[in-house]
Parts: C-alpha cells; structure tokens; sequence
C-alpha cells in the first residue's frame, strides 16, 4: 500500500516513516527542500517528494497516487514572531497559544469533510516524549536536558498542572492502529499516564540515582523569563525554549482518557516510568546529559 506521510523529517513524522516501512508498505515522505532529513531512513521503499502542505500544487502532487495520507506536519510552536504562520482565526473561545488555536480550526475543517463522506479518523496525542529529534516536540526530553545541565534548577510550579505524556512509538502505533482499525470520523485520544512536571523530575531523579529539586519555581518568574527569552528572539531570529504561552500552556489542566482507543485501536501506552527509563539512557549515551 502506498502511503504519503506529511512531515516526515519531523519528530513524530520520522518515526511513522520507519514503522510503516518495517510493516512492509510503501512510502513516500513529503519534505521541504530545507528539511533535516538526517533522521529518514536512508534504504527501503521510502520515497522522497520534495514541497510544502502550504503550497496546492505540490501537495497534490505528492497525494498522487497513495492509497492513505497520514497529515503530520505541524508548527509545533507555542510562539513564533509572525502568528499568521499558524494560520490563525478569531474564535470565541480562549486558546492558551495560536497553534492551538489553529488546531481547533482545522480539526473543525477535517470533521466537516469526514461528516461528508471523506475517509478521515483524526488522532490526537498527548505529550510526546522519548528518544528522536530534539525539536520543541520533544519537550520532555529538551527539560531533561536543562535538568540535568543545572540550567533549571528547581521544579516547573507547584505542582498542580497535569498533562497527558506518552511516548512516541507509542503514538506511532497509535496512528497505524487508526488506519487500519479507526472508524471514519470518530476522533482517538493518544494520550498515556496523566502527571505533573514535578513528578517528572522525580521520577528521572529516582531513576538516575540522583537528588531532587529542592525547590519550586513560580510560573509568574517563569513567564517574565518567557518574556525575556522573547525579546532577545526577535533580535537573534533565534526561537526561545519557553516563552510566555508556553507558561499559559502550564497554567491549565491537560489530563486525559484513551480508554477508547484503548478498546477500539488497541492501543497500549507504556508507562511513564517505563517511558523515562528509555529516554534518559538515551540522552546519557548521546553525551547531552551526564548522572
């Protein structure tokens, strides 16, 4: 079966290519031509088309001809200096940053089509994390890598958010689960076990052998360095690790259920343990972390 995977030299898009190729089905990756496509296997049946989700005639040119699209591409931001990238919509309701905002929107958009008889089953992960690119996808890994490099000494609040973490190969099952066993306009949650950051930091602690955070770091402190981290942004051209969304983002409550997918897709996150016990090694053995 040929199939078209839309931002495969991002994180999550490269690591569906290599699943899919391991089950044996045709590929074919649609990249930019400025895309780090380091991370794309190098042999098999994967097929390089070169264009960009923004631009018609290259995307249809890239669907020719492929049996499933899986649309991974993605401004995985929560802030950029031009917000129209994200293609944002004025919207009633309160969006914590503009690609959120532009993901309602074209959720909204992919429900319509599925509503009109066009085979779409729309997936939505939680946090990804483990080991790949480090691009703002991977947030997990990229705090990790702070922690343990003493530039974030203390924990991210007190404590009280909650996000739904689960691992990217987990995800990737997830999708291809969705494709072959998804109904055509129901929506999946990807998501895996619901934590706070703090009890991130503890469990890395306990799994490296080394201490606790001994103290917390107030989201207000946090969102005037977002602030900071963004002015000096927009005189290097260089995208800040957090910004003040990204504390907004913190600020609310992310914790969700997959049972559905679960009993649907048979989808089977691991554990968030189990999650961490992989990705720290990895950054260990890549020399970005030392415990």
């Amino acid at each position: 079966m040929k199939i078209l995977v839309s931002g495969a030299s991002g994180y999550l898009g490269g690591r569906l290519c290599h699943a899919l190729l391991k089950q044996g089905h045709s590929v074919r990756a649609l990249v930019r031509r400025t895309s780090d496509i380091s991370g794309l296997p190098s042999e098999g049946a994967l097929e390089l088309v070169y264009g960009d989700v923004t631009d018609y005639r290259s995307l249809v040119d890239a669907c020719f001809g492929c049996h499933v699209i899986f649309h991974t591409a993605a401004l995985v931001e929560p802030w950029l200096p031009d917000p129209s990238r994200f293609f944002a919509v004025h919207e009633e309701k309160y969006f914590c940053t503009q690609y959120e905002r532009s993901k309602a929107v074209a959720d909204k958009i992919a429900l319509q089509a599925a509503s009109e008889g066009l085979p779409i089953v729309p997936v939505y992960p939680g946090v990804i994390y483990g080991p790949g690119k480090l691009t703002t996808g991977n947030l997990v890994a990229k705090l990790m890598i702070e922690r343990f490099n003493g530039r974030l000494p203390g924990y991210i609040g007190y404590g009280n958010d909650r996000f739904s973490f689960c691992h990217v190969d987990d995800v990737v099952d997830g999708h291809i689960a969705a494709m072959e066993k998804g109904r055509s306009g129901e929506r999946y949650l990807l998501t895996g076990e619901n934590a706070s950051f703090m009890q991130i930091f503890d469990m890395a602690a306990v799994i490296t052998g080394t201490s606790r955070p001994r103290f917390c770091i107030p989201l207000w402190l946090i969102e005037a360095y977002g602030w900071i981290l963004v002015f000096f942004s927009r005189i290097t051209g260089k995208l800040p690790l957090i910004s003040y969304p990204t504390v907004h983002v913190l600020a609310h409550q992310w914790a969700y259920s997959c049972v559905k997918a679960k009993t649907e897709l048979g989808y089977n996150p691991r554990s968030l343990k189990e999650g961490l016990q992989e990705v720290l090694p990895w950054l260990r053995s890549s020399g970005m972390i030392k415990y």
